[in-house]
């Protein structure tokens, strides 16, 4: 009877995958579908940060406290947009996120010598979640002084560098720049300027030209760092990077945004049959991840997969989508347990707060050309899953076999000695 019961539970875990290989993305849901399937993971990332998940994470990678809070905010700002009825508490947790990114913890590992002060990292993501914030509220929001102010010292950040030395990209650490950080920080000055009535079009054109004439070579993107002082390329583009870079590009240049997905898709899409997640090199070249990547399987990065997922919802590729949300629901063994849902068990929470942030993304207005994926990435899994379970019912067929044979021959199943 245990060989049975075994054999059931592998059965239905293998039909649970089955279903999640087929995972609808959310460009192919609606605004009630895509915030039903993100409470529950908000749920649980609230859970967890209450219980002090940021600051394990601050152990694993140095912006691991700021990330925790930062992207659980802006899942909220995402939340909030798609329905109006929970607007009020997807405000009051976004806030919550943003004091706690506005504070001396969220502060701690950045310096305030630099310009903007403590950098271009902290001072973009916490402008961006600042004006998710002010833009949710509307056109009364308490953080519009401030949102206007912080983007102002943006902009002249970036205008003093490409005055000075021509660079477009601002440190994010005393002597550290990677062009990702810049390209958050000047989204949140083009979403500021929306909101507070500023124009900086003029800075955000020459700022462009400047990034253009310093893209990877060998792909056309931009680099992952570069030279602190005149900007060029001291490597190659990277997903890890480029990942983020194509999610705030659309809000700088939808345009441009949507041309680089389109060279992205071309130089980070897995080769590897089954997996259609992002290389964190691209193709040709092989090298070891490292702290930005985290741990490669098979060259292919778990956090880039995750948030391109988010890209292909702005740039509007529903097969891309549709892969990365099929392989995060497949691999991720997710489980869902008092209203809390939660991947991996729960063991790397920002690992949640990443994919959640991509699954609330919104459409943005220009769409890439060319095709994601196809279905046939599916196929290995059709292969693998049945024969997974089929050991199983091997062994309860042995187990049963002898039984019914010695009963068909009128012989019966036990012995009685005398």
């Amino acid at each position: 009877m245990s060989i049975i019961l075994l054999a059931l539970t592998f059965t239905a875990l293998a039909g649970v995958q089955f279903v999640r290989l087929h995972a609808d993305s959310p460009l192919d849901r609606t605004d009630a579908e895509v915030v039903a399937d993100a409470l529950p993971r908000l749920a649980f990332l609230r859970d967890a940060l209450d219980s002090g998940s940021a600051d394990r994470m601050q152990q694993l990678f140095p912006e691991g406290y700021f990330f925790s809070y930062a992207l659980y905010g802006l899942a909220w700002v995402d939340v909030g947009a798609r329905d109006t009825a929970l607007r009020e508490r997807a405000l009051t947790e976004a806030r919550w996120a943003l004091a706690h990114t506005d504070s001396a913890a969220g502060r701690a590992v950045f310096s305030q010598t630099l310009d903007p002060p403590y950098g271009v990292f902290y001072q973009g993501w916490s402008t961006w979640l600042r004006g998710g914030v002010a833009q949710l509220h509307g056109p009364d929001a308490p953080e519009l002084p401030r949102l206007r102010a912080d983007a102002r010292a943006l902009a002249a950040a970036f205008q003093a560098k490409l005055d000075g030395s021509g660079s477009p990209f601002l440190t994010a650490y005393p002597g550290q720049a990677w062009p990702c950080d810049s390209v958050v920080g000047l989204a949140a000055v083009r979403r500021a300027d929306r909101l507070t009535g500023d124009d900086h079009a003029t800075l955000v054109g020459t700022w462009l030209a400047a990034a253009d004439s310093r893209r990877d070579q060998r792909t056309g993107l931009l680099p992952h760092t570069v030279d602190p002082t005149s900007g060029q390329p001291t490597d190659l583009a990277r997903a890890t990077s480029q990942v983020i870079i194509l999610r705030f590009l659309a809000e700088v240049d939808p345009a441009h945004g949507a041309a680089d997905w389109t060279r992205f898709r071309q130089h980070f899409a897995s080769t590897v049959p089954g997996v259609p997640g992002i290389r964190e090199w691209p193709v040709g070249v092989d090298r070891t991840g490292d702290v930005d990547s985290g741990p490669l399987l098979l060259g292919l990065s778990a956090s880039a997969s995750a948030v391109a997922l988010g890209d292909a919802v702005i740039y509007r590729d529903p097969a891309a989508a549709a892969a990365l949300t099929g392989l995060a629901e497949t691999t991720g063994l997710a489980i869902e347990l008092r209203g809390k849902r939660r991947y991996l068990g729960g063991a790397l929470p920002i690992g949640d707060a990443f994919l959640t942030w991509s699954l609330t993304a919104r459409p943005g207005v220009v769409a890439a050309e060319g095709d994601g994926p196809s279905w046939t990435w599916r196929l290995p899994w059709y292969v693998v899953l049945p024969n997974s379970i089929a050991p199983w019912w091997m062994l309860v067929a042995l187990a049963v076999r002898p039984r019914s044979k010695l009963s068909e021959r009128g012989v019966p199943p036990t012995r009685t000695s005398h």
